[in-house]
């Protein structure tokens, strides 16, 4: 497979016009040469965090605060997983993981709700999916053992140190909310040294010299942020200590849109395009252990292919801002993926 146009080449997000040239699922060269194509190629996005359970719900619970919404064991979330019917559960995950694909997601870290059944459920999900997949499972060390490592819910809501004992002996990921309502488990998450935090909404300077001192990798999310009305992650300061990957949170609060998710970020923190697209690609790839996130050679060929001459694109006269706070999913010309032989059109 050869794909021409303005590549987003390497750990610098380079924009260069060339190939490349897959091999084997793999990014076999990155040539540098003139080219007639239009087309933009970065690599897929990485969703940091999600809850794809919720898409039995999308826009439920309008008007609920935050612990009415999502709190165990009794939010409003928890009660309609409860609630549906296995099969149903199964198909309205298929539909959130199609949706994530079409609009450039190629792998994404799910908290998956619901124990041994819930990850049941959403490997079923993935059974037809090219995504890349990590799935952290909750609420029972069993959910973990069968799943990519434990997501915990906060600090506030158990001690959870069996669970991140049980996730160091197994060599799996142990990720943990932290601030996202308010300061008061920030200090007990970090006294676990997760993999990673997620939210952080409330982080004050200590925290964050915490989170420095220790290289915790951050997920924030901050649509999901605005809609439950917590506050916004101090994603600039955040940024400066640690690695920060963008999550799109639950699908009943927010579509599972990295490209929503990036333009909301670029357009209201002080940071650059280029270091809102590493957020949304290389930075969640890092934070969940996986090989992608970068047009390099030697990497697995998970690959987003824009099409630079569309009504959307056409006159952009920067690749990355274009990407980052244009594109949308009806500019998706390919998401390539490492499993298959063709790409998906």
């Amino acid at each position: 497979m050869i794909i021409e146009g303005t590549i987003v080449r390497g750990r610098e997000f380079e924009p260069v016009e060339g190939r490349v040239v897959v091999e084997n699922g793999e990014i076999a060269t990155v040539e540098e040469d003139s080219v007639e194509s239009d087309d933009i190629v970065c690599p897929a996005f990485v969703n940091a965090h999600t809850h794809i359970g919720d898409s039995i719900a999308k826009e439920a619970g309008e008007g609920l605060s935050l612990e009415e919404l999502v709190a165990p064991p009794d939010g409003l979330k928890h009660r309609l997983l409860r609630e549906a019917d296995q099969s149903e559960l199964v198909e309205a995950m298929a539909h959130s993981l199609s949706y994530m694909e079409q609009s450039g997601t190629g792998a994404f870290v799910e908290f998956r709700e619901g124990g041994v059944d819930g990850i049941r459920a959403i490997r079923a999900a993935l059974a037809d999916s090219d995504l890349e997949s990590v799935v952290l499972g909750r609420e029972t060390v069993d959910a973990m053992e069968i799943a990519d490592g434990f997501g915990a819910s906060g600090a506030n809501d158990g001690e959870f140190g069996d669970e991140r004992r049980a996730t160091r002996r197994a060599g799996k990921l142990f990720g943990i909310h932290a601030g996202e309502v308010d300061s008061s488990d920030i200090n007990a998450a970090l006294d676990l040294d997760p993999d990673f935090l997620v939210h952080m909404v409330h982080a004050e300077e200590l925290h964050m010299e915490r989170v420095a001192d220790s290289e915790i990798p951050v997920a924030v999310c901050p649509r999901s942020n605005l809609v439950t009305g917590v506050g916004m992650p101090p994603v600039e300061e955040l940024a400066r200590r640690t690695t920060v990957a963008l999550g799109t949170d639950n699908v009943f609060l927010n579509s599972p849109s990295m490209f929503r998710e990036m333009a909301f970020t670029a357009k209201l923190f002080d940071v650059s395009a280029r270091d809102v697209l590493r957020m949304a690609t290389v930075n969640g790839a890092e934070l969940a252990g996986l090989d992608c996130g970068l047009v390099e050679e030697g990497r697995p060929a998970r690959l987003l292919v824009l099409d630079g001459d569309s009504d959307n694109l056409a006159g952009a006269r920067n690749a990355i801002r274009a990407i980052v706070r244009r594109a949308g999913t009806s500019d998706v010309k390919q998401v390539v993926s490492p499993d298959r032989d063709d790409p998906r059109r």
